[in-house]
C-alpha cells in the first residue's frame, strides 16, 4: 500500500517561447493592482525585462523595479525589498531573474504579511500568514524555485545558509519561457543544467520519493542529459534550450514533491563558506556522490543511467548504476564546470573547515534522505574526493 502523499505545484503554470509576453494577462486575472518587480542588475540592464513591462503597461498595471540583487539571497535584500514593497504600496510581487531573485521575491512576499526577521522562520511551516501574489519568470533553466515551496536565504550575521519551507512559498503563476534564458552566459547556463539535473536526479532515489515525482525526474533526466550539450555548444539552439528548460521545470516539481538528497546537504556549506555559486558546487559534488550512493538502490540508478541513453541491456543493476556514474561524470566534463579547484576553493580551508561542514550538511536533513546513508567522516572524504578528482 503506498503511503498518503502530498503533490503540489503553482495553481498556473504556463510553457512555451513566447509565454512571458502573457504575464500582463495573467497578473490582471488574478486582481493585483500594483506589482514589485524583483530581478538582479545585469537583466535590468541588458534590457531583459522590457518585454515583461510592456505586458503589464498594456494591461494597465503599474510596477516599480528592485534590482540591487547580485549574489545569492541573503537577508539584506530580502529587508531592503519588503522597504521598496512598503514604499510604494505593492501587492504582488513578480520574479524575473534565476533562483536568486525568485528566492528572494519569495522571503519578500511572507516577509509583508509576517512580523520579524527572515531568520525567524528558518525550518518548516512556520509562517503563519500567507504572502503576497508571487508570479514568477525563471531567466535560467536550473533552479526550478518558481514551482517549489522553499526559498533558501542566506544569514548574513551567522554565514548561515537558512533552507526555509512553506506552502506559501508557491507562485500563484509560473510562466517558464526559454526565450528568457537567451541572455544567460555559458558557463552560468551549463552549471544551473547540472543543478537541475541533480535536482531530478535526488529526487527519483530520495527515500521520499512518490509514483508521481518518479514520471517527473525521469522525464526531466532524459531532457536535460539529452539536450544540455547541444545548448553549451550553441546558445541560440531553441530547441535544445526548450528541452533543458521543460526538464529544469519538471525538476523543479520532482525535488518539491519527493526532496533533495546528499548532494544538495554537502552543497549548501561550500556555498556559504567559499562563495560558491550553488549550480556549481551541485556539479562539482554529483559525481564522486553518484558513485558513493549507487550501491544504496542500483535499481534505480540504472533507470537513470537508461534515462541518460545508457544501453543497460543485459547488465546487471549495479552494473547498469555505475553507468549512471560515468555518465554524470561526462556530462559535467563537456560542458567545462570546474572541480572545487577551479571554483576557487583552498585546499588548506577545506581540510580545516570540512568536520563542521560535514555537520552542517548533516543538519540540513538533506543526506537522511539519501538511498546510501552518509556518516560524518564518510562527509569529509566526500569532499576530500570532490576536490582532488
Amino acid at each position: 500500500m503506498l503511503p498518503v502523499r502530498t503533490f503540489s505545484i503553482p495553481p498556473v503554470l504556463i510553457t512555451g517561447s513566447g509565454s512571458a509576453e502573457k504575464v500582463g494577462e495573467e497578473c490582471k486575472k488574478i486582481g493585483v493592482t500594483k506589482g514589485l518587480i524583483v530581478t538582479d542588475a545585469v537583466l535590468s540592464k541588458l534590457g531583459a525585462l522590457e518585454g515583461v513591462k510592456k505586458s503589464l503597461t498594456g494591461q494597465g498595471i503599474p510596477f516599480v523595479v528592485y534590482d540591487k540583487i547580485t549574489s545569492e539571497p541573503t537577508d539584506v535584500y530580502v529587508k531592503e525589498g519588503v522597504a521598496v514593497c512598503k514604499e510604494n504600496g505593492c501587492d504582488f510581487l513578480l520574479a524575473v531573474g534565476g533562483g536568486s531573485a525568485i528566492d528572494t521575491a519569495k522571503a519578500v512576499s511572507v516577509m509583508m504579511t509576517n512580523t520579524g526577521g527572515i531568520e525567524t522562520y528558518m525550518g518548516i511551516n512556520k509562517f503563519p500568514q500567507k504572502g503576497l501574489p508571487l508570479v514568477t519568470i525563471p531567466t535560467t533553466a536550473g533552479t526550478g524555485s518558481e514551482v517549489t515551496t522553499s526559498t533558501i536565504i542566506t544569514d548574513t550575521a551567522k554565514n548561515v545558509k537558512m533552507l526555509i519551507i512553506s506552502p506559501f512559498l508557491m507562485s500563484r503563476v509560473a510562466i517558464v519561457d526559454p526565450m528568457m534564458t537567451l541572455s544567460a552566459p555559458r558557463g552560468l547556463t551549463a552549471a544551473v543544467g547540472i543543478d537541475a539535473l541533480t535536482h531530478a536526479i535526488e529526487a527519483y532515489v530520495s527515500l521520499k520519493a512518490q509514483p508521481m515525482s518518479d514520471v517527473f525526474a525521469l522525464s526531466a533526466v532524459e531532457l536535460i542529459s539529452g539536450s544540455l550539450r547541444q545548448v553549451f555548444a550553441n546558445g541560440n539552439n531553441i530547441e535544445a534550450r526548450e528541452k533543458v528548460m521543460l526538464g529544469a521545470l519538471q525538476a523543479g516539481i520532482a525535488f518539491s514533491n519527493s526532496s533533495v538528497a546528499l548532494v544538495h546537504g554537502m552543497s549548501r556549506p561550500i556555498g556559504a563558506y567559499f562563495h560558491v555559486p550553488h549550480g556549481a558546487s551541485n556539479a562539482a559534488l554529483l559525481g564522486v556522490v553518484t558513485e558513493f550512493s549507487l550501491i544504496g538502490n542500483p535499481k534505480r540508478y540504472a533507470r537513470i543511467a537508461q534515462s541518460m541513453g545508457e544501453d543497460i541491456t543485459g547488465l546487471t543493476d549495479l552494473d547498469a548504476a555505475e553507468l549512471a556514474a560515468d555518465s554524470v561524470k561526462r556530462l559535467i566534463e563537456d560542458v567545462r564546470i570546474p572541480s572545487l579547484p577551479g571554483l576557487g576553493v583552498d585546499k588548506k580551508k577545506l581540510e580545516e573547515l570540512a568536520p563542521q561542514m560535514a555537520d552542517a550538511a548533516i543538519a540540513s536533513g538533506s543526506p537522511g534522505n539519501n538511498p546510501r546513508l552518509a556518516t560524518k567522516d564518510e562527509i569529509i572524504e566526500l569532499y576530500h574526493l570532490a576536490y582532488a578528482q
